[in-house]
């Protein structure tokens, strides 16, 4: 976007403006803030700017209050300091030179998950020039990420998702050694093609959550009543066998999964029939954060432990200090692993922050990004 003169233009730009709110009211503005600096430049360039998300997961074809952008407006509107109108009709979405507006959830709309070419090209008549700025919404092929850039006059890329491949393409595609990989996440399965082109891309890879678990389960301890996949324990150890995982030392348990549940501390030879493990415990927290001290790259998706209970989350907050503090170049990526990096304060130490959560693992493992690839075709002619 940066490269075209957009004076006189309309811009349509497809943010990813997917946050959390609840009762009305947004829990956490980080995506809203961080495509306001993309909106502000399209604006100073002299364009009219229409602006584009989804929000949460509603019925296709229909409206639901529950998913409306009206709280998404009112933030932008403030952060603008200017009107920012919620616009239901895409017959009548149209902006002057210097002016914005929001397109109301895309979601809405019928033929968006389908990628119907009738969509895209109703969205491409609003423009002059499609901008695809949401990374997070890269790995969909919908009509508002991957379709209406088949059909705009002009397609580009915005700044914050150039700027987001350019910094995987740091961290992933020739990584500066030693680097630890922090996986964690309640399941194996979801993160198993993730975890094996690690496996031959890190010198570490620190696991977390019901993931390590299993891996525990797969060096022959107990996990209690924790969240585990015993299906899978013969692929932990198969990646164990490539790569060094180091397993927790020591852990905290508790009896049930609630935020008044009393933290106990044991090694893993104590764990009981009925304990849960919920995070890791000091000596791992401190051995971890060496590990994270040391690497010239680190790549950060998922907690340690559950830190939404502040009694199972120091493992997390001592490894997110230390990967703060480190001088190496850290990416991090991931709903839970932004939220914790909120939470304890450290945005300012990390490289770069990642606003993806599937397309960043997508990436990780080395798959074409469909919105990311039509905009390829586009400028390859």
């Amino acid at each position: 976007m940066s490269e075209l003169s957009l004076a006189g233009l309309t811009v349509l730009i497809r943010e990813d403006l997917n946050v959390p709110i609840s009762d009305g009211t947004i829990v956490s503005d980080a995506r809203i803030l961080a495509a306001v600096a993309t909106i502000e430049q399209a604006l100073s360039a002299g364009a009219g700017v229409l602006v584009m998300s989804h929000l949460g997961r509603p019925g296709e074809g229909k409206f639901e209050a529950g998913y409306t952008l009206a709280p998404v407006a009112k933030r932008l509107q403030e952060l603008l300091g200017k009107d920012v109108p919620l616009l239901s009709d895409l017959n009548g979405a149209k902006v002057k030179p210097g002016s914005v507006a929001l397109l109301e959830n895309v979601r809405f709309l019928t033929g968006e998950k389908a990628n119907s070419d009738e969509l895209a090209q109703r969205f491409a008549r609003l423009c002059d020039v499609f901008v695809m700025d949401a990374f997070a919404t890269a790995h969909r092929a919908h009509a508002s990420t991957h379709g209406v850039a088949k059909f705009a006059g002009v397609a580009c890329a915005g700044p914050l998702l150039s700027r987001e491949l350019v910094a995987l393409e740091q961290a992933l595609r020739q990584p500066a050694a030693p680097m630890v990989a922090i996986v964690g996440g309640a399941k194996v399965s979801t993160k198993l093609e993730v975890l094996h082109v690690l496996a031959d891309m890190a010198e570490h890879i620190i696991v977390g959550g019901g993931i390590a678990n299993t891996f525990i389960a797969a060096a022959g301890y107990s996990v209690g009543q924790s969240l585990y996949e015993p299906d899978l324990v013969g692929v932990a150890r198969a990646i164990a066998a490539k790569v060094e995982i180091p397993l927790p030392v020591d852990v905290m348990v508790g009896k049930r999964f609630a935020a008044d549940e009393i933290a106990v501390l044991k090694t893993l030879e104590d764990i009981e029939p009925d304990d849960m493990i919920m995070d890791v415990g000091p000596e791992t927290g401190r051995r971890f954060a060496a590990l994270a001290m040391d690497a010239a790259t680190i790549l950060w998706n998922g907690p340690l432990g559950v830190f939404e209970f502040d009694q199972f989350g120091e493992g997390t907050r001592v490894l997110a200090e230390a990967i703060a503090a480190s001088d190496g170049f850290s990416i991090a990526g991931g709903g839970d692993t932004l939220a914790a990096i909120e939470k304890y304060g450290i945005q300012k130490g990390i490289s770069y922050l990642s606003t993806g959560g599937g397309a960043f693992l997508e990436f990780v493992q080395g798959k074409s990004l469909p919105a990311v690839a039509i905009l390829e075709e586009r400028a390859a002619g």
